[in-house]
């Protein structure tokens, strides 16, 4: 039985990576169930057989990015912070570090959370996990007593969540040309000097 599920894993993990290939280079549209099982090298049947609808398939898809690109040692940083000047500049460095990772998946997801309500529900969550951790980091910030006059951990929670969005990132980055090192110090700077400024960004 073990190397059944052995093998079963591989198959799987095989799909998803013929999954992200195909949206990644070719896009969203061109992603079918039959296309994931040419590129695999299995069958039709082998596909639907571990993923009952191209929906599910494709929002086992984000969850298998995140983990190929290891999102948890990303975000380790942020966590681990000795400080809430040293979590907000953590916490820049992993959206500049990990979105452009997924983002091509990610947009991949957004684009059918109006049309498909798997995919909606899939978003909610991911959106709820950023907005937790950026929860997290404002609750370090008010917890040393250096979030700015005006600011709520809830209104900074939502305000670091926005500041998160695929929008940001390729607006910056793709068109007006932003190395991602100088995406990372600039949202550091805004962050700090926003809601830390008796703090250092470098």
């Amino acid at each position: 039985m073990q190397p059944q599920n052995a093998r079963s894993r591989r198959t799987r993990a095989a799909l998803l990576e013929a999954a992200r290939e195909i949206v990644e280079e070719r896009g969203l549209p061109a992603l079918t169930m039959g296309a994931v099982a040419e590129l695999a090298g299995v069958t039709r049947r082998s596909v639907y057989l571990r993923f009952e609808s191209r929906t599910h398939l494709l929002t086992a898809l984000f969850d298998h990015v995140n983990e190929r690109e290891d999102l948890a040692t990303s975000l380790r940083p942020v966590h681990d912070a000795p400080d809430a000047a040293a979590a907000l500049q953590a916490w820049a460095a992993h959206v500049a570090r990990f979105h452009p990772r997924i983002v091509r998946i990610a947009r991949a997801v957004q684009s059918m959370k109006d049309t498909d309500p798997d995919a909606a529900e899939h978003w909610r969550l991911v959106q709820e996990d950023w907005h937790t951790l950026c929860r997290r980091v404002a609750s370090r910030v008010y917890e040393e007593r250096a979030l700015a006059s005006g600011w709520t951990v809830e209104t900074m929670a939502d305000m670091l969540h926005a500041l998160m969005s695929f929008d940001v990132l390729e607006t910056l980055v793709d068109q007006r040309g932003w190395s991602i090192d100088d995406f990372a110090a600039h949202l550091a700077r805004v962050a700090q000097s926003t809601f830390a400024p008796t703090g250092t960004a470098e």
